[in-house]
């Protein structure tokens, strides 16, 4: 069986509240960055890509897993993607690493920010810790 890569950058990384969705499936872990800015949303975060976000895109740092159907699957359900031409919360979109473009897999996005303010950082795991050492 092959596997399938995917970028993670917010809650699906070790160590995040919903790593647990894919560890039982991730064959491995590499590095990674893709072009995009993060917004907000509470507990996690969206990845974004379009046009309003373009004047913030940076990179967002996170890594890249191999996974087989069934972790795609597991993370398709996490995600609300209910497939292409779907009603989904998030897309599911093929992107390249920003730095070596050997690496290549699929990542959850949103199409827009949904009025959600950009946020500066490039890596989800520290903004989070920073927000909830404030709240405490």
């Amino acid at each position: 069986m092959s596997s399938i890569s995917v970028f993670i950058y917010g809650t699906l990384l070790p160590d995040q509240s919903n790593h647990a969705v894919v560890a039982a499936y991730a064959e491995s872990y590499r590095p990674g960055q893709i072009v995009g800015c993060m917004v907000d949303c509470g507990d996690y975060p969206a990845l974004v890509r379009d046009q309003t976000a373009k004047q913030r895109t940076s990179i967002i740092i996170g890594l890249w897993i191999a996974v087989d159907r069934a972790g795609l699957a597991a993370m398709d359900v996490l995600e609300e993607f209910h497939g292409i031409e779907e009603a989904n919360d998030y897309e599911r979109i093929w992107v390249s690493d920003a730095e070596d473009i050997s690496l290549a897999g699929w990542v959850y996005i949103w199409e827009s920010c949904r009025g959600i303010p950009v946020l500066e950082d490039a890596y989800w795991p520290d903004f989070y810790a920073r927000k909830k050492a404030k709240e405490n």
